[in-house]
């Protein structure tokens, strides 16, 4: 039922949807899961691998088949030298605060994602800490599971003087 949801957008868009894209249709369509049901897939291009195994064994998705090859297929560098390891990409965890709320988040540019939150909120929004990590998705979940029982709405948590300061001992993860 998750990839014939999914399938049904990625129609409906004529493209692989991208996160962004997820979110506004369950925003907009209650029966749409939201983003996070997905990432139990795995990455995006484990998600479209997925799918394209879905479609090749059944009869009229070929238009389907075609959108998820090329998120599926890693694109190959050709190198003339020796192969040298890939780049670690990083990314950020961040703990910020509006109001008396605080908002556990991950993103690939924090102080974008910062000016991105400010602009939706009534209060000032403060950037309290973030933490460099090679896994902002894991490291997210574990945070948003260490303090779940004061999570108020989505990822907005009522957390005590102790709870930040326990983030904020976090440089790197």
């Amino acid at each position: 039922m998750l990839i014939e949801k999914f399938i049904g957008l990625a129609r409906e868009l004529g493209r692989f949807p991208v996160a962004a894209e997820v979110k506004m249709k369950a925003r907009t369509d209650d029966s749409f899961p939201w983003h996070n049901t997905f990432a139990r897939f795995g990455s995006k291009q484990q998600f479209a691998t997925k799918i394209l195994d879905y479609c090749q064994h059944r009869a009229g998705y070929e238009d389907v088949a075609t959108l998820c090859a090329a998120v599926a297929t890693p694109v190959s560098h050709t190198n003339d030298e020796e192969d040298t390891e890939s780049e670690e990409v990083y990314g950020f965890v961040y703990l910020m605060k509006s109001g008396k709320h605080y908002k556990i988040g991950r993103s690939n540019a924090a102080g974008r994602r910062e000016y991105e939150l400010a602009i939706q909120l009534p209060e000032k929004l403060v950037a309290v800490h973030t933490i460099r990590t090679d896994d902002p998705v894991g490291i997210e979940e574990y945070w948003h599971r260490r303090f779940a029982t004061k999570r108020k709405n989505g990822e907005w948590f009522d957390l005590t003087g102790l709870d930040v300061k326990a983030f904020k001992r976090r440089k790197f993860m």
